[in-house]
């Protein structure tokens, strides 16, 4: 997954701390908002950082994508393969890291087949996701639309999206997101 930032609230901190002080006038002008903000964020203020925005731009796979945009709190935007060629994002499908199942977590993985099995399911993978392209590609020219040619692509297909959401979205995010058992590719 690649990650670039886009955008944000211009002076998003100085803007959240400015509003923190709504029902202190007096103080709003007040330039130590990061102590403010520190304290908003210790005792579960969390609205202040609803008052900005901020949008990144994700480059990842179709599969990563779907738990991404199950994230309702953000707004987005995807690469359409209804309305464009997969080639313009890349032609080659990235073969996966193999990890076993978790027996005890089912929404988590251990990092510990061999490296020998690995090498000989990326192989076949690697096969399977060239095959896919090709016949992607294939039903492409032959005048297939893309909308129905699309559906032959592999999960691990590349995606680009954009994803914006207010501050206090991105801090509930990177919080779930970075817990023990969030898929290691996320």
């Amino acid at each position: 997954m690649d990650v670039k930032f886009v955008s944000i609230t211009p002076d998003a901190e100085k803007m959240m701390a400015y509003i923190a002080r709504v029902s202190n006038p007096s103080n709003q002008q007040n330039e130590n908002y990061s102590g403010l903000l520190k304290y908003c964020i210790k005792h579960n203020h969390w609205s202040v950082f609803e008052q900005s925005s901020m949008t990144l731009e994700i480059e990842t796979t179709r599969g990563l994508a779907a738990q991404i945009l199950r994230h309702r709190s953000f707004t987005f935007q995807e690469f359409s393969q209804r309305y464009a060629d997969t080639k313009l994002l890349d032609t080659q499908i990235p073969v996966p890291d193999l990890r076993s199942q978790d027996t005890k977590n089912r929404q988590n993985s251990n990092d510990d087949i061999p490296q020998e099995k690995k090498e000989e399911y990326q192989a076949l993978i690697a096969r399977h996701f060239e095959d896919s392209m090709n016949l992607y590609n294939a039903l492409l020219s032959e005048g297939v639309a893309k909308e129905c040619a699309r559906f032959v692509l592999p999960l691990a297909t590349p995606t680009r999206l954009y994803m914006t959401g207010s501050c206090r979205s991105w801090i509930h995010y990177i919080n779930l997101r970075s817990a023990h058992g969030t898929q290691k590719e996320h």
